[in-house]
């Protein structure tokens, strides 16, 4: 099974919980449209999975993670939302669906984790039904970037990156994601890009103490630890270079991502 490098440890969840389908899938909304069903893989705490399912009602909706862990939280996301949708654990490599029962099939930030993203893309295609859409939206870590410049944001930077790589994933996966689709066998693609940007004081202020918190208590400080990669002092020090970065009152930080809307 592959290993998540961020876990589901609290600073993790905390910025899930802030993505939603405006600042997360404004490429795919315009796909949407009233009755589709629709498939969310790694749905994780439902933020987006519930705005989706708002937009696609009253068609099905079904979101899948890998770990149950975040899946109450979802539920209840749903419910307070008043709209009808389905949480289950599931395997995006193997989902136990039949071929074409979705118009949509969704995964945000989740190929970046899979040590097999292209056979996952297949899967994807499978379950989506001829003149639907699969769309993936991924994070490329090398292109971020920020001010002012501090060593530990750079160390923290390499780390993580030697950290996903040793899992058999890849963080730079934005840039990666067209190509993963061709050697999926998948050529209607549209490629696009978009950032997150974190520049005000409140925005600085919640990513850098999530990130600060992410360094020190999360599987990827874990798993940084475990394999020798980093010290927990080292890791101490990264969280402080964040909340360095969150008091600095010309601090800004973007974040790249890539876009596909894949048509079946």
């Amino acid at each position: 099974m592959d290993t998540y490098t961020h876990g589901h440890a609290e600073p993790v969840l905390q910025s899930h919980r802030w993505r939603t389908a405006e600042n997360s899938a404004a490429y795919l909304l315009p796909s949407l449209l009233p009755g589709l069903d629709l498939l969310d893989v790694g749905c994780g705490p439902g933020t987006i999975t519930v705005d989706l399912a708002a937009r696609v009602a009253p068609g099905r909706v079904l979101g899948l993670d890998v770990s149950a862990d975040p899946l109450d939280e979802a539920r209840a996301a749903a419910e307070r939302a008043g709209v009808a949708v389905t949480f289950a654990v599931g395997d995006g490599y193997a989902l136990d669906l039949p071929d074409d029962s979705f118009d949509v099939v969704h995964a945000h930030q989740v190929l970046q984790h899979l040590t097999d993203p292209v056979a996952a893309l297949r899967e994807m295609a499978r379950v989506c039904r001829p003149g639907g859409v699969v769309a993936v939206r991924d994070v490329d870590y090398a292109a971020t970037t920020w001010f002012p410049a501090d060593a530990g944001l750079d160390r923290w930077l390499e780390l993580y990156g030697q950290v996903a790589r040793r899992n058999g994933a890849e963080p730079d996966a934005g840039r990666r994601l067209l190509s993963w689709a061709h050697a999926a066998g998948l050529r209607g693609t549209t490629a696009t890009a978009s950032t997150y940007c974190f520049a005000s004081p409140a925005d600085r202020q919640w990513w850098g103490r999530s990130w600060a918190g992410r360094a020190t208590a999360s599987a990827f400080a874990e798993q940084a630890v475990g394999s020798g990669l980093a010290t927990a002092a080292e890791l101490d020090g990264l969280a402080a270079a964040w909340l360095r970065w969150a008091e600095a009152d010309d601090g800004w930080l973007g974040m790249l991502h890539g876009e596909l809307l894949i048509r079946v």
